[in-house]
């Protein structure tokens, strides 16, 4: 396999295994052989996307890696995939699902830290951002994702 074909390679399974991390992570009843490939397939992505993405791309990979983790109770996991997110893109002009998400993702993984304070300043940030979501469809990706997280 030549380069161009193994970061055509890399691309295509980052892709898909953003997409079934985060399918699985939206069902709201799961298998335990559900929440490994969950967890595995976050992981894979974040690796593939370490070989071939840009940096946002990297950072949305670990954004995956916290939201997966916190579900499944990966509290100290699940912190640092989300303060390694928030780092990468807290320097960049973010769209505002974008920012939604980072502050929601973080909400969830202080909620597997154990850590409820945090959570709920954080949680209510992320609400916030949310509603103030302009675009409707990306609105309704939010609270798919936002509604899955324990309410304070």
């Amino acid at each position: 396999m030549n380069e161009d074909q193994q970061q055509t390679s890399h691309k295509w399974h980052a892709i898909e295994c953003n997409n079934l991390a985060w399918a699985l992570s939206e069902k709201s009843e799961r298998t335990p052989t559900e929440d490994a490939e969950m967890l595995s397939a976050a992981h894979a992505s974040a690796f593939h996307w370490a070989k071939v993405g840009t940096e946002t791309n990297v950072a949305r990979a670990q954004m995956l890696v916290a939201h997966v983790s916190a579900f499944l109770g990966h509290g100290d996991l699940a912190m640092a995939a989300a303060h390694e997110c928030r780092e990468k893109l807290a320097s960049e002009d973010v769209p505002d699902w974008e920012a939604a998400f980072i502050e929601a993702i973080h909400a969830h993984a202080h909620y597997a830290a154990g850590e409820m304070e945090r959570f709920s300043k954080i949680y209510a940030k992320a609400a916030e951002l949310g509603a103030a979501i302009a675009g409707e469809e990306d609105r309704k990706i939010f609270e798919a994702t936002f509604n899955g997280i324990p309410k304070p």
